[in-house]
C-alpha cells in the first residue's frame, strides 16, 4: 500500500518541504546559502506588503460593501417573512471578505515568489547545486557561455509570463459567465499558479540541464499529481504573511529533492 501511495505521488509531493527541512536540520553547511536570499525577500516582501496589501484590503472593503447595498436594496422590497435573509447577506459577505483576502495573499505570494526568485537566483543556484551533489553524488551542469546562459534566462521569464497571459486572460472573460464559467476560471487559475512554480522551483537542476522550455512543461505535467501537491503545499506557504519571507529557499530546495528523487532517473 506504501509502495504504490509513493508511486502516485499525491501525497509524496506534498511532503518535500519536510524533507527539505530534514536535510538543512542535517546539514548545518547549507545554511550559510540561506542568509542572502533571505534578506533579500525580507526587501521585496517589505516592498509588496506595503504597496498592495493595505491598498487591496481597502479594496475588498469597497467592493463588499457596494455589494452589501445592493442585496439591501434587493431584499428591501420582499415581504416581512424573508427579513431573515439579511442575515444570511451578512454572512455571505463576511465569506466574501474572506475569499478575497485569501485570494489577496496568494497574488502577493505569487508576485514574491517571482521577484524573489529572480533577485536570489545567484544564491538558489548555489543551494540547488550542494543539494544535487548531496543527493545524487554529483552535478551536471551542460556550459554555454556567460551571455547565452543571461539570454536563456531572460527568455525563461518571458515564456512564463506569455504563458500567464495566454491562459490567464480567457480564464479571467470565463467570470463573465457566473456560476460554471467563474468555477472553470478558479480551477484554471489555481493550475496555471501551480505550474508556474513548479517551473521556478524545479528550474535550478533542470536549467542546469540547459532543457528547452517545453521540456520543462512537459515534466512538470508528467510528474503528476506528485507536482501538483507539491506545488500546492508551496502556493500555500507563500500565502502566509511572514512566513513567506522565510519560505522560498526551502521550495527552492524541495524542488531540487523533488527532481533527484522523481525526474532525473527518468531523464
Amino acid at each position: 500500500m506504501a509502495r504504490a501511495i509513493s508511486r502516485c505521488g499525491i501525497l509524496t509531493g506534498a511532503t518535500y518541504p519536510l524533507r527539505a527541512l530534514v536535510v538543512f536540520r542535517r546539514t548545518p553547511r547549507l545554511w550559510g546559502y540561506l542568509v542572502m536570499p533571505i534578506l533579500v525577500n525580507l526587501m521585496v516582501g517589505i516592498a509588496l506588503y506595503a504597496g498592495l496589501l493595505l491598498p487591496g484590503w481597502q479594496g475588498v472593503e469597497v467592493l463588499t460593501v457596494h455589494l452589501n447595498n445592493w442585496f439591501d436594496r434587493l431584499i428591501a422590497d420582499l415581504p416581512a417573512w424573508l427579513n431573515y435573509l439579511e442575515f444570511l447577506i451578512i454572512g455571505l459577505g463576511w465569506l466574501l471578505r474572506f475569499l478575497l483576502l485569501v485570494g489577496l495573499l496568494l497574488v502577493i505570494g505569487f508576485l514574491l515568489l517571482q521577484f524573489g526568485t529572480l533577485l536570489g537566483a545567484p544564491w538558489y543556484g548555489q543551494l540547488s547545486e550542494k543539494l544535487e551533489k548531496l543527493r545524487t553524488g554529483k552535478v551536471k551542469i551542460v556550459e554555454v557561455g556567460f551571455f547565452r546562459d543571461i539570454g536563456r534566462a531572460i527568455l525563461f521569464e518571458v515564456k512564463k509570463l506569455l504563458l500567464l497571459l495566454g491562459v490567464g486572460v480567457p480564464l479571467l472573460l470565463l467570470h463573465w459567465f457566473p456560476g460554471i464559467g467563474t468555477f472553470v476560471a478558479t480551477v484554471g487559475g489555481i493550475t496555471i499558479t501551480a505550474t508556474i512554480t513548479c517551473l521556478d522551483f524545479f528550474d535550478g537542476p533542470l536549467e542546469r540541464r540547459r532543457l528547452r522550455f517545453r521540456t520543462k512543461l512537459k515534466i512538470v505535467w508528467g510528474a503528476l499529481p506528485a507536482s501538483a501537491s507539491f506545488s500546492l503545499v508551496c502556493l500555500g506557504l507563500m500565502s502566509v504573511p511572514i512566513l513567506n519571507l522565510l519560505i522560498i529557499p526551502l521550495c527552492v530546495a524541495s524542488g531540487t529533492l523533488f527532481v533527484c528523487d522523481r525526474v532525473l532517473p527518468k531523464l
